[in-house]
């Protein structure tokens, strides 16, 4: 008897997985490299890691991993609410902030409906999108940025989410308060816009929309946050929602129930409290930044100015640079992807780490 195997739906099937930057142990085994060697600089992590503070709540939250976490986050939502002065029912809690975007379209697609993004923005929103069985309206960019004009005028009377990234990965563009505010206040009110602000932490002070303030006024706007990048928490997988009660209702109703971890819930209450160790983060990577732009520039290697942690750097032909750079012990992240195919994105790292990937650039491509 023949039994036919169960088969995914079309949309499904035509997902192309999620691949992520290359982890050092992969790279050290493949090319039978020292892993004490190796430099990562193609997940836009913090290179300095969490802070102490954050790393004694994690030792202490680890002598009670045999319990559930708190399945709603009393805790750290109480903080988040103190911090954002907002209610604690207008947050939801996320296995990174990836999970906040793939828990908007749970709630607010529906197969056969629309989501509008930009070209080149983050690889989740198509993803999250077809996984609903929606279509995905992808919105040319303006000079390797949202095109907010063009996206508004993109929406269909079947689009339910929108979702801008500010910065936007793995450009590093960036939208001005007051266009990316208007943009909001044009969207019908009947639309999710999710504004992604995975990098909001590594903008200046005086660059920062203020998205939470937008929230009593734009009842169908989503602010999505992650302790992931500015608070080198990757490992542990947490994000964050801001959104009016009935949107962040509708995400708690769709998400998994214990999807934050304890050790995530107690590492991410402790970074809020280090306000310092993030300034300081920010500082640095404003440091290293210019570290590669100037290195970059002695090179003759184009570059796009970043208000992230990482840079899209032109080298031509950018996959067989990117197999160099690693069997010299360099990881940086391909973008062709993304539609890049004559870009790496480089992460910033410490100074050496920076160094040592200009150096390698500058042996590959002979100069």
């Amino acid at each position: 008897m023949t039994h036919a195997a169960p088969v995914a739906p079309d949309y499904v099937r035509g997902i192309a997985p999620y691949v992520p930057g290359k982890p050092i142990d992969d790279v050290a085994r493949e090319l039978h490299l020292d892993p004490a060697k190796i430099v990562k600089l193609a997940s836009n992590e913090n290179p300095r890691g969490p802070s102490p503070g954050v790393l004694a709540a994690i030792a202490a939250a680890a002598l009670d991993v045999t319990r559930y976490p708190d399945g709603f986050g009393y805790h750290l939502k109480d903080a988040l609410a103190k911090r954002l002065s907002v209610a604690p029912a207008q947050l939801v809690l996320g296995n990174g902030s990836n999970d906040i975007l793939e828990l908007a379209t749970m709630g607010y697609l529906r197969p056969g409906e629309a989501a509008v993004y930009a070209q080149h923005a983050f690889a989740v929103y198509p993803l999250a999108t077809h996984a609903r069985g929606a279509r995905g309206i992808e919105v040319p960019a303006r000079d390797l940025a949202h095109d907010l004009p063009a996206m508004r005028a993109a929406i269909t009377p079947d689009t339910r989410v929108v979702f801008v990234a500010n910065p936007n990965n793995p450009t590093g563009t960036w939208l001005a308060p007051a266009a990316l505010e208007a943009f909001v206040d044009a969207v019908p009110r009947d639309v999710l816009v999710v504004l992604d602000e995975a990098y909001n932490e590594f903008l200046d002070p005086a660059d920062r929309a203020d998205s939470i303030g937008w929230l009593a006024q734009y009842p169908h706007l989503l602010v999505s946050r992650t302790f992931s990048k500015a608070y080198g928490l990757a490992a542990l997988r947490i994000g964050y929602a801001v959104a009016s009660v009935e949107i962040a209702d509708t995400l708690n109703r769709v998400r998994q129930p214990f999807n934050v971890n304890a050790l995530a819930q107690a590492a991410a209450i402790a970074a809020l409290a280090d306000d310092a160790y993030v300034e300081e983060s920010r500082v640095l990577n404003r440091q290293g930044l210019a570290q590669l732009y100037a290195g970059l520039a002695a090179l003759g290697v184009a570059y796009v100015p970043s208000h992230g942690n990482f840079l899209l750097v032109k080298v031509g032909d950018a996959a067989r640079v990117n197999q160099a750079l690693l069997h010299l012990g360099v990881i940086v992240r391909p973008v062709a992807s993304y539609g890049l195919p004559e870009y790496l994105r480089v992460s910033v790292g410490l100074s050496a780490e920076n160094e040592r990937f200009l150096a390698a650039l500058k042996s590959v491509l002979g100069r």
